[in-house]
């Protein structure tokens, strides 16, 4: 029974491979279009496989260089080993790669969803959504596939072979060289998400600021030099870093959950190891399920709801997880467990998870609310445009403000609730139940840039106005489900980020987080600081890059006779490579941030400060995402509402407008805010969260493996549940070995 459990989970990886290639070749079989719709995709596609290209090579330098540092300290304490260098590079590789489906099926699908929508809304829909799902399902299977086997090489090597029990440093040693492979996902996740997010930020302020605000012409206008590297940006950010991004949280989320399942005394039937296994299933059958939802998404004709359709089929695939969970924890678990002296049953645990899907719903609805038009606060801000660009800018930073608090609230009533239910096990299984249907979430945020992208082609080509009509729904729908995107994964990260902390304190030996230490107190206002500074970095990084590039495009206009004109054609490598060096150039102080500053305040000051400095970045990187992602959100629809005409005071008012003009600076401002530090925010808070466990074995205050006379010292605690006047009552014995 164990050993066919532990099988499924890589093989459900592998169903769900085996359909994203099925879906991959349906997409690959549609019509592109004419000559000149197949040559800008061309371009876009050129552009973004140079940039992952100059992307790669330099991370393969720093994953070659962060394999031999692990390899090394591998060897340094017992409870960690040197094939956590090869856990690893197998983590990044995967993260790279999951990114490189994305963009190899939305360079695909962007000129494909262009042609469908020239027969019907419909189509274009099914092609950009399908595009989608082949990046969501790419994703979670390789998560699923690749955590799955390693952990059963692993569990066999460190636990099986040598007749270890669950609760053991062999264990302990497994997950801990299991936390490598989310070590390299992250790395690479948050590299990819800052360095696509700098490019495409770059080119879409570049272009927008000469050539809607200066020049007067369309948003993709093919006379505009950087509307091809804004295109490519939409790629190498919005789908290809997004997708390392998700692959990484996925992951980690996983992570989480089996370090903490470790500690769980449970008698079940799988060696008691279901704890451990649990959210592995769930993750597995979330890619059925995901599966199932996707068929969902379609609609009748061109006066469909595609946001309705999008919500029934994430919304089906979160209930039919809520419903298999049922079953799952049933069939898996033991009527009673308990952690760390918190006992609870299999039915608490259902609940947890059952929570953790109703607060990603909820995060999903609200972030919403802030970002779609037609609502309150989009409407806000469009009002505000009416009188400037800097009443704009107030309306849209207020907005993003005002955006934190529900979402706030409801993450911390998940958080009590999900502790009430199963302690700090419930808040780690709640963060995988709304992680399960990762396959599905994504699958609506890929369609977003593919749809921006149709749209972009088929306003350079010079495509007739229903066609721009029909892309330009799939694009409104997409900045919101971006968004919605965003929050789901900032919530998931805070949840995932709360779980790492509780499996830090245990590895390191500490049993809390005194903020009455001077030292501690410190340590937490330095973890607060950090998301600022990143965030600084990254939005200046953007301003210096779009400088260069309305400095090009100023150029190209000036010097090239004959574009607007449509007699030349503007030099549109000269714009993706402004991009492409800045990003790759820009990447590398917010990523050295990130992964340094724990080691140093762990080895420096210990594992109670650095837990200080993660609960202050924890707070403020959630905070920071929140309000970034949804003003962003805002301002870029609040900006799309003036393309159909949005009434203010009595008066109607189009593209040109004055009121147009400050929604576009607006919207020029929240770009990187959306669309680089504040996605940016949920993979900073989990990496440190991330590198701060893998070093744990080395700052810990009480560890395991410690040197004696005669050998080495294993501890192994055992935990047993009885029940004493009927009353359930948890007894630990701790067992000390000695190793020669």
């Amino acid at each position: 029974m164990e050993q066919a459990l532990i099988y499924l989970v890589p093989a459900l990886g592998l169903v769900g491979l085996i359909i994203m290639a099925v879906k991959s070749a349906w997409v690959t079989k549609q019509p592109t279009g004419d000559e000149k719709m197949v040559e800008l995709a061309g371009y876009i596609a050129d552009g973004a496989m140079a940039f992952l290209k100059a992307e790669w090579k330099v991370l393969s330098y720093f994953a070659v260089i962060a394999a031999i540092v692990l390899a090394w300290s591998g060897t340094l304490v017992p409870t960690s080993s040197p094939v956590i260098a090869i856990s690893f590079l197998i983590g990044a590789f995967l993260s790279a790669l999951a990114g490189y489906i994305g963009m190899k099926i939305a360079t695909k699908a962007n000129v494909r969803t262009t042609q469908a929508a020239r027969t019907s809304l419909k189509q274009a829909l099914k092609v950009s959504f399908t595009g989608g799902s082949v990046m969501g399902l790419g994703v979670a299977g390789l998560a699923v596939l690749g955590l799955g086997s390693l952990f059963i090489i692993l569990y066999q090597v460190y636990v099986v072979s040598v007749g270890a029990g669950v609760n053991g440093l062999e264990m302990e040693k497994a997950l801990e060289v299991l936390a490598g492979f989310s070590l390299g996902a992250e790395s690479i996740a948050l590299f990819a998400r800052v360095g696509g997010g700098i490019y495409t930020k770059a080119a879409d302020v570049g272009a927008d600021l000469v050539g809607k605000v200066e020049a007067g012409i369309p948003e993709d206008d093919v006379r505009n030099p950087a509307t091809i590297a804004d295109n490519v940006g939409d790629n190498v950010g919005d789908v290809a870093g997004m997708g390392a991004d998700l692959f990484g949280s996925y992951v980690a989320t996983i992570l989480a959950t089996m370090v903490l399942g470790r500690e769980i005394v449970s008698v079940d039937n799988f060696g008691g190891i279901a704890p451990i296994l649990l959210p592995m299933v769930l993750a597995g059958l979330g890619i059925i399920f995901s599966i199932m939802g996707m068929a969902f998404v379609t609609i009748k004709d061109d006066k469909g709801d595609v946001q309705k359709a999008l919500n029934m089929g994430n919304w089906s695939s979160i209930v039919f997880t809520g419903i298999a969970s049922f079953f799952i924890v049933k069939y898996m678990l033991p009527e009673t467990l308990s952690i760390r002296g918190y006992a609870f049953t299999n039915m608490d645990v259902f609940y947890a998870i059952i929570l953790g899907l109703v607060v990603g719903t909820l995060m999903s609805i609200i972030t919403e609310y802030y970002t779609a038009m037609g609502k309150r606060p989009v409407l806000s801000i469009i009002k505000q445009s009416a009188t400037g660009h800097a009443t704009n800018i107030i309306g849209g930073l207020a907005v993003g403000m005002e955006s934190t608090v529900l979402p706030i609230l409801v993450l911390a009533g998940g958080i009590y609730g999900a502790y009430e239910f199963a302690g700090l096990y419930g808040v780690a299984i709640a963060a995988a139940g709304m992680m399960a249907t990762t396959a599905m979430q994504l699958a609506i945020d890929a369609f977003g840039p593919i749809a921006d992208n149709a749209g972009g082609i088929a306003e350079m080509s010079q495509l007739p106005e229903e066609v721009r009509g029909r892309t330009d729904i799939l694009d409104a729908v997409g900045n919101t489900t971006a968004a919605t995107g965003k929050g789901f994964a900032i919530a998931s990260a805070a949840l995932t980020s709360l779980a790492l902390f509780a499996a830090f304190v245990g590895i390191a030996g500490i049993d809390a987080i005194d903020i009455y230490k001077a030292d501690v107190l410190a340590g937490l206002f330095v973890g607060g600081m950090i998301p600022f500074i990143f965030s600084s970095l990254a939005i200046a990084a953007v301003g210096r890059a779009a400088m260069d590039m309305v400095n090009e495009v100023r150029r190209q206009f000036r010097e090239i006779p004959g574009i607007m004109e449509y007699k030349a054609k503007p030099e549109y490598e000269k714009c993706v490579e402004i991009s492409t060096k800045a990003s790759i150039r820009e990447m590398i102080a917010p990523g050295a941030i990130a992964l340094l500053s724990p080691i140093l305040v762990g080895f420096a000051f210990g594992p109670e400060v650095l837990g200080g400095m993660l609960a202050g970045v924890t707070v403020s990187g959630v905070l920071m995402g929140m309000f970034q992602s949804n003003a962003g959100g805002a301002w870029d629809n609040a900006k799309k509402s003036f393309e159909k005409g949005v009434e203010i005071d009595g008066e109607i008012y189009y593209k040109k407008s004055e009121p147009h003009k400050a929604s576009v600076t607006g919207d020029t401002v929240g770009d990187p805010f959306k669309d680089t530090s504040g996605p940016s925010m949920n993979i900073l808070i989990k990496l440190m969260s991330i590198v701060a466990l893998v070093i744990a074995p080395h700052i810990s205050e009480k560890p395991h493996g410690e040197a004696v006379e005669g050998g080495i010292v294993n501890k192994e605690v055992k935990k047993e549940i009885k029940m004493v006047d009927g009353k359930e009552v948890v007894t630990e014995t701790e067992t000390v070995t000695i190793t020669k």
